[in-house]
């Protein structure tokens, strides 16, 4: 079995608040870097009330911070959003805090939309410029050359790794020119998963960084003792997908023994269409997804979002898919 790694989305519940969430974030990674998990990243996402992540690096260092060994990072932090100075900086600072411990993902899309992008002061073709601000990022990181005028302090010589996400194939081609590690969306946009690999893998060029390419895959997984149950658990996610399509921005909801009395035909088939790669299920049905996902994608790494909403069947979720990892490795 390859590698498995968490994307947390730090959810704030009907339960829990945004202390809570960062609490569980934190008890999380403990847990994780105890089963065997290699990574534990959170998003930057803003002006969603279900998210306590947008302030990114803050969230890491709480996170690293009650963890020893589990490396943990961003997956990822919108460059557009930022300047590349400010960014190194902060990435800096945490690796200086938590050495060889920090991963720095970066993605092209806002994280929000486009009214919460003019209160952070981006215009929206800021996102033209990802490309250019990826190689501005890494020389910041980088040692300092002779006569360089503008330098990131801390940051510059730390060479924090940083990562290209992507739910498209502009990503992959991205990180495959800059020979970086790609890390896929496939958790809530499926379709060019496949297509976004090959091109990857065929154009990818070596770099000081990597010298061939790395692959991780996003998965929703959610496992349980059973399959009704995991099904169960799974209404969380799919509700509160159902919602962005509705418009609202709400915090996440217990599951429901019945989900079609939630959503429409409509919804519905909006919503499966975005967790068409997810597992769920009991740990012999997680393992032969697992193993069927890992086949056809040859993936380096698997990233796992397991969106639960009570945070001891949470982490029992992600024990299970530990332990299942390891079974395969027997």
């Amino acid at each position: 079995m390859v590698p498995l790694s968490i994307l947390d989305l730090v959810r704030i519940t009907e339960e829990t608040d945004a202390r809570g969430a960062l609490h569980n974030a934190r008890d999380l990674a403990r847990h994780a870097e105890n089963w065997g998990y290699r990574r534990f990243w959170v998003a930057e996402h803003h002006n969603l009330a279900s998210i306590a992540s947008s302030a990114t690096s803050i969230v890491i260092a709480h996170i690293a911070a009650g963890t020893e060994k589990i490396r943990v990072g961003a997956g990822g932090i919108m460059l557009p959003n930022h300047s590349p100075l400010v960014i190194a900086e902060q990435f800096g600072t945490l690796e200086l805090l938590f050495p060889g411990r920090i991963d720095l993902g970066l993605g092209r899309a806002p994280g929000t939309d486009q009214l919460t992008l003019r209160a952070l002061r981006r215009s929206p073709a800021a996102a033209d410029n990802f490309p250019q601000d990826v190689v501005e990022l890494q020389a910041l990181l980088a040692p300092a050359q002779p006569g360089q005028l503008i330098r990131a302090i801390p940051g510059e010589g730390t060479k924090v790794p940083l990562w290209i996400l992507g739910s498209s194939t502009f990503g992959a081609m991205l990180a495959a020119e800059l020979g970086l590690p790609y890390a896929f969306a496939s958790h809530f946009a499926p379709q060019q998963l496949m297509t976004a690999l090959e091109i990857y893998r065929s154009r990818f060029k070596p770099s000081e960084q990597l010298d061939r390419p790395y692959a991780m895959v996003g998965v929703n997984i959610i496992a349980a003792e059973t399959d009704a149950e995991a099904l169960r658990l799974a209404t969380t996610q799919q509700m509160s997908f159902t919602e962005i399509f509705r418009g609202r921005r709400s915090v996440s909801h217990p599951p429901i023994d019945d989900i079609e009395t939630f959503w429409t035909p409509v919804e519905k088939a909006q919503v499966m269409q975005m967790l068409a790669r997810s597992i769920i299920g009991s740990p012999s049905t997680v393992r032969a997804g697992m193993e069927a996902l890992i086949a056809e994608t040859g993936a380096d790494e698997l990233i796992i979002v397991s969106d639960v909403y009570d945070h001891q069947a949470r982490l029992r979720s992600f024990e299970l898919i530990a332990e299942v990892a390891k079974q395969g490795e027997s």
